[in-house]
């Protein structure tokens, strides 16, 4: 039986692969080149459609890039706020770390070449839980966090004010994890959280790049990483 032509593609792909196609294309683009630098023809080009069937299936720039913008930033937000929220769960790893860490240990000892469970993945602090939320979220399509925090959009469209609200409850998340970090270390300062939450944000932000450029690299793998590095930073900066 003939497939619609309303619900197929170009060159006999269905139009719902096609569309993922040209979102993770668009995605690509405009992380790496900003909306400004982004033309639908290159997106185009490197999906091996038309303009027009671009136009046909996303409207015009802006509409396109309000399709790559609005599930990466929802993935990323959704994450950040469950990682945040798992107050519980962490808990509770906490005290089976402590209760089965000599029983680990033996393990360990017994079968040498059993692989071990990441580091990350026993009691992970908030601030692991946070990042490996966001890689996850961004697995695939990595260079959306770049999406999400583009400066060349114009500013009075409706897709730099999404942009904006969504950065914004980013934002918030992360004043309000870092004030918890500082509480916990028994600091009062406002400035000092708010100082740490703009930190927070150039980490990630850096992290994310230097994955981009490390394709091999997965979300866990990121983590595990995070993890070695924040242990190594609090070694040397730690009193």
């Amino acid at each position: 039986m003939t497939t619609p032509s309303a619900r197929a593609g170009t060159k006999g792909v269905p139009r719902a692969r096609r569309e993922q196609q040209i979102l993770a294309a668009a995605t690509e683009e405009f992380g790496r080149n900003g909306y400004e630098g982004t033309s639908l023809a290159a997106v185009a080009a490197r999906v091996g459609v038309t303009k027009t069937l671009l136009h046909q299936y996303f409207g015009a720039k802006h509409d396109l890039y309000l399709a790559c913008l609005v599930p990466a930033a929802e993935r990323i937000l959704s994450a950040i706020r469950a990682a945040m929220h798992d107050t519980a769960g962490h808990d509770t790893a906490r005290e089976d770390a402590t209760r089965e860490g000599s029983a680990r240990e033996d393990a360990a000892r017994e079968s040498p070449s059993e692989e071990a469970d990441p580091s990350w993945a026993v009691a992970p602090s908030t601030p692991l839980r946070v990042m490996h939320g966001v890689f996850t979220a961004l697995e695939g399509r990595r260079e959306a966090w770049f999406v999400l925090y583009d400066t060349s959009v114009p500013a009075d469209s409706e897709a730099a004010r999404r942009a904006r609200r969504y950065r914004a409850a980013i934002d918030e998340c992360a004043a309000v994890g870092t004030a918890d970090v500082l509480l916990a270390a028994e600091s009062f300062d406002a400035l000092d959280a708010d100082a740490l939450s703009h930190a927070w944000r150039g980490l990630a932000t850096a992290l994310i790049r230097w994955w981009i450029n490390h394709p091999d690299e997965s979300a866990d793998a990121m983590t595990e990483r995070c993890a070695r590095l924040f242990t190594a930073a609090r070694d040397v900066l730690g009193p």
